[in-house]
């Protein structure tokens, strides 16, 4: 009776742990699944800016997928809320705010060039993706994406 109350909490225990422990020598380890880490497929033209984007003398390239129902641009020193996906050229995901679930509101001065720039020529409510030269972006920065990033940007508030 008493091997059969310790199996059982053994089998309670592994069940509603998330990590690894060890009971008396014996490593149990969490049956339960994890969920796999939501994403945003990638654009098609995620490569390379197609030959109708708008570019900048920057060399920010740009291209309206919605577009959006306010009047006014923000500035800089605006604050703004986004929602937004961001890949590298090959296609992989490194940042979404649609995947956490919720828009991120940021000062437009203290996100990388590329974003500053490129959502300044965005209005409320509109959508667009921007392909970000790595000089706009990271600029080579170690443990940052690398090379051009691409972005979808729903420009959701200005907060003037």
């Amino acid at each position: 009776m008493k091997f059969s109350i310790v199996c059982l909490m053994v089998t309670i225990s592994c069940l509603t742990s998330c990590h690894e422990q060890k009971t008396e020598n014996i490593k149990v380890t969490s049956v339960l699944p994890t969920a796999p880490k939501p994403t945003v497929a990638a654009p098609s033209d995620v490569a390379a800016p197609p030959a109708d984007a708008q570019k900048t003398k920057s060399g920010l390239a740009s291209k309206v997928l919605k577009a959006g129902s306010g009047a006014t641009h923000p500035t800089a020193q605006d604050q703004v809320t986004v929602h937004y996906s961001g890949w590298t050229t090959d296609g992989h995901m490194f940042d979404s705010s649609v995947t956490r679930g919720r828009p991120a509101t940021f000062p437009l001065n203290a996100v990388i060039a590329g974003w500053t720039e490129g959502v300044q020529l965005m209005v409320e409510g509109e959508q667009r993706r921007f392909w970000i030269p790595e000089e706009l972006a990271y600029k080579g920065q170690p443990g940052r994406p690398q090379g051009m990033l691409v972005f979808d940007v729903e420009l959701i508030k200005i907060l003037k």
